[in-house]
């Protein structure tokens, strides 16, 4: 490559790039909360797991780019098999799913062969293939308690959401012993830091953080019930308990409210997911633009796994048609 290639590369605006070739090809964005400030922006749909696992279904793009990380990429590959689903970079992937899998959950499945499974959706298609259900940290209570209280469940592979769910309702789940790497993280000491130095502050958290974490915030919810509480509650102030990517939300929809992230280490004042970072407005442009990296899944895995995420969104509907 001569210098002057390589020199115009360099001012290839790649926001507009991409937001031309979105039109031409009939594509469509649909990122996670916790991506950068930039991608959201652009994207057509911000939302969180549930409401990406609804937004690929109902998707008629030819082409879904997804800005989040491998397992959601692999959702909307399952729930619209026609379309072509790209992922700007195959690495990002996911502590949870990467903690469980296929051939370790099978063995944990033929232990207990009168429990159900329900499985958190940051798992892999191949995990999902071999669930009877499938739940996200906004519906995962609704799902459980469709079921009779009596039924035994295995829950996975998030065992901080899984014994939060276990506290609310009185069950008895067998957990899979993994956790969220930028929830588990988060440390009371430093939330009671917080805590003191911002008395008018509430402190809100993800059910993926740890129990201590959990009894001390004001309220516990999704993503998106975080934001919606941060938009509804009367308070000026809040401590939260998640990815920082959220705040760029939160700050948009209350520009009048301070948000204060609580930080996963004392050398920043952030908590970034390390593999929904690697997304970034360059490598949305690349991929739209060559069509890959593209999710490619076997159509016996996608009729396995579709079955229980639709069964979780028929739970989730019924839920919502009940209230």
């Amino acid at each position: 490559m001569s210098n002057n290639e390589g020199h115009n590369k360099e001012k290839i605006d790649f926001k507009k790039e991409f937001l031309k070739l979105r039109k031409e090809k009939n594509a469509i964005l649909l990122a996670h909360y916790y991506q950068v400030d930039e991608i959201q922006a652009i994207a057509d749909y911000v939302v969180d797991s549930l409401g990406l696992a609804q937004q690929a279904a109902l998707s008629n793009a030819d082409i879904i780019v997804f800005a989040g990380v491998h397992f959601m990429a692999e959702t909307a590959k399952i729930l619209n098999p026609g379309s072509k689903v790209l992922i700007p970079d195959l690495e990002a992937g996911c502590s949870l799913a990467d903690n469980c899998p296929y051939d370790k959950f099978i063995e944990l499945i033929k232990r207990y062969p009168d429990h159900i499974v329900i499985s958190y959706i940051n798992c892999s298609a191949a995990v999902k293939s071999v669930s009877d259900v499938i739940c996200t940290s906004g519906n995962a209570i609704q799902v459980v308690e469709s079921f009779p209280e009596e039924q035994k469940i295995i829950f996975a592979p998030d065992r901080n959401l899984g014994g939060y769910i276990n506290r609310i309702t009185g069950r008895n789940m067998v957990l899979w012993d993994g956790t969220c790497q930028v929830h588990d993280i988060l440390q009371t000491e430093t939330i009671i830091k917080l805590k003191i130095q911002n008395p008018d502050a509430k402190l809100i958290a993800h059910p993926e953080c740890k129990e201590p974490v959990l009894e001390l915030a004001d309220f516990v919810g999704s993503t998106t019930a975080l934001l919606n509480y941060t938009i509804k509650d009367d308070a000026k102030k809040y401590i939260v308990a998640t990815e920082t990517g959220i705040l760029y939300q939160m700050r948009k929809s209350s520009p009048n409210k301070e948000f204060i992230i609580v930080p996963s280490d004392i050398t920043c004042s952030c908590n970034d997911c390390p593999y929904m970072k690697l997304n970034t407005i360059q490598k949305l442009y690349l991929c739209l633009k060559n069509e890959r990296p593209e999710i490619i899944l076997s159509p016996e895995i996608i009729e396995k796994a579709r079955k229980p995420i639709e069964r979780m969104m028929q739970i989730s509907k019924k839920a919502k048609l009940i209230k």
